[in-house]
């Protein structure tokens, strides 16, 4: 390891790497996004700790490059995770098993996509359904096919009526039931999916097969957020189609059957990959599939049912594909004879708590939850219906929305993560590191992380301050140009302040100070605003600015005033001349 550390000051990685791709999580820091760290701050041999994992990237990245990793998480989904990104199975048993639990489940049901091919006549599999919700008339209470009204409308939701009396419809109306609008088959007339009109699925008992009925509660975040009360989707069941409900639970009660216990793993492991878009939160849209909502509980008003044989068998494909480019990169540094053992543990423990000895660890890369952006546990509950246990809420470090009851305060939050950054401190050996990931547009919260860190008996390096940028742009702001959402994260690293030191005095910047430094940033980089926020940030922390009043929305109401505007595509600044 070099006696001078370098990362790039600036980071940019994709998200489609082969493990990024294998299962999906909130807020994933891509592997190669978190390799240069590890090599920059540990050698080979070395002990690496990440007590927020997460989905175990850390884990991947660790073992990638020599290292052995300790995770910890209360997240019991992570840990499933985490665990199986390095539980390196032989890729021809896992074909082998894939298929054979597929064929039991047709055993036991039928194949439930089995359709008619609308061109030829002959024995097709369905793809894709499409479904539509069935709103009540404002007016006249009919019941009105949201797809058909959108379609009647030539695709222009304003323009949008009830067939019946011609009153304005939209997705604000009270649903009152699901209908099947198109479906998609492959059939071996054409190399093309057909469109073509629905057909009525089999019929299958739904309550004979024992699916988990699990209840989402209305103390969640999640329930509030997205109004399931008045939805009355409150059970994760209810989230499935009973054809995919079916297919999923009999897949289920096979894989578990198996008795090889890293192949059932690993079979489980593409299942819960298999979830989301198995479920109705995939949003059909007239150009294209948009997606799967996986950090909330939205279900749209036209919304997609996914073939789940096709959608496991793809899974594990890109499992195995997962698993190749890990032993692929692990032979560079540790050799054929180790490539398949990668030394990593995850264990279900809170990052106030380190259950480890002071002192024995060599580096530490973690990337704890933002604030009250993302609810991981409310999340979970889509996986862990599966897995038969469940994340302790009560040890989620987030802080509770704005208008809730809850007790998950920001100054709890600051509380736990001081606590957590105190552990860390305590476990690293003497110069030892730690770097962690964070992302957020309240000045606030940069305030909270800064005492933390302070409160924590750790110093930052300022010259390790890091601008992670993973692609994203914020679907807020592309309407408006200007993203409303900080879409890059800082990588933060620390070491341990000198016992002996002193509480460092941080300074109150005014108003117009922040806004000079805006706009000689601006001027010398007009990048976007996300980067300006974190030269910004990066700025404010090494010249020990107090971040409380440093806002995104600073940043972007100063470029507007200075005539700056967003290039659509790129989010990057430019002037008109």
């Amino acid at each position: 390891m070099s006696n001078t550390p370098h990362v790039p000051e600036e980071l940019a990685v994709g998200r489609s790497d082969p493990a990024y791709m294998a299962h999906a999580y909130l807020t994933k820091v891509p592997v190669p996004a978190i390799i240069p760290f590890i090599e920059a701050y540990s050698k080979p041999g070395d002990v690496i700790v990440d007590p927020f994992a997460g989905s175990g990237m850390t884990g991947v990245a660790s073992a990638m490059v020599g290292r052995s990793a300790k995770l910890f998480d209360i997240s019991v989904l992570g840990r499933h995770i985490g665990s199986n990104y390095v539980n390196l199975v032989n890729p021809a048993q896992l074909e082998k098993y894939s298929r054979e639990v597929v064929e039991a489940s047709k055993e036991v049901l039928g194949n439930l996509y089995k359709e008619t091919c609308a061109n030829c006549d002959s024995p097709a599999e369905l793809a894709k359904a499409v479904w539509s919700f069935v709103v009540e008339c404002r007016e006249c209470k009919a019941p009105v096919n949201y797809y058909h009204a959108l379609e009647a409308a030539d695709w222009v939701k304003p323009n949008m009526v009830c067939p019946h009396c011609e009153s304005t419809v939209s997705s604000r109306d009270r649903r009152v039931g699901e209908e099947q609008v198109l479906d998609y088959v492959n059939c071996s007339c054409t190399v093309v999916q057909i469109e073509q009109p629905p057909q009525t699925p089999p019929k299958v008992n739904i309550e004979s097969l024992g699916f988990p009925e699990v209840e989402i509660t209305p103390e969640r975040q999640m329930y509030k957020a997205s109004a399931l009360g008045k939805s009355g989707m409150t059970s994760i069941a209810s989230y499935y189609s009973d054809r995919n409900l079916a297919v999923l639970t009999t897949l289920h009660r096979r894989i578990s059957e198996i008795e090889d216990s890293r192949i059932r793993s690993k079979l489980l492991f593409a299942f819960t990959a298999s979830l989301t878009r198995a479920s109705k939160r995939y949003q059909w849209s007239k150009a294209r599939p948009l997606n799967a909502a996986n950090a909330n509980y939205y279900v749209a008003s036209v919304f997609y049912e996914w073939n789940v044989y096709d959608l496991f068998l793809r899974k594990i494909s890109a499992i195995i594909k997962s698993d190749e480019w890990i032993l692929a990169t692990r032979n560079i540094y540790v050799g054929p004879e180790e490539a398949e053992t990668p030394k990593v543990t995850y264990d279900v423990s809170s990052a106030e708590e380190i259950p480890l000895p002071d002192d024995s660890v060599d580096y530490i890369f973690t990337d704890p939850p933002f604030g009250s952006n993302l609810f991981y546990a409310d999340m979970a509950l889509f996986q862990e219906a599966w897995l038969d246990a469940f994340s302790d809420v009560q040890r989620e470090a987030v802080v509770d929305r704005r208008g809730s009851k809850g007790d998950r305060t920001a100054d709890r939050y600051e509380r736990m993560l001081s606590q957590a950054l105190s552990e860390c401190r305590r476990i690293l050996k003497p110069g030892g590191k730690v770097s962690m990931v964070f992302g957020n547009s309240s000045g606030e919260v940069w305030a909270l992380v800064q005492r933390a860190i302070i409160s924590a008996g750790l110093q930052i390096i300022p010259s390790a301050l890091v601008v992670l940028n993973k692609g994203q742009r914020s679907v807020k702001g592309l309407a408006s140009g200007f993203e409303h959402v900080a879409t890059l994260d800082l990588v933060i690293t620390m070491e341990a302040a000198p016992e002996a030191a002193e509480t460092p005095e941080l300074r109150h910047v005014d108003a117009d100070l922040v806004g000079a430094r805006i706009r000689d940033i601006a001027a010398e980089n007009p990048a976007t605003p996300s980067h300006l926020y974190l030269e910004l940030l990066r700025t404010g922390i090494r010249e020990g600015w107090r971040l409380n009043e440093i806002d995104l929305s600073v940043v972007t109401s100063a470029l507007i005033t200075d005539g700056w505007m967003v290039e659509p595509k790129s989010g990057r600044l430019y002037r008109q001349t």
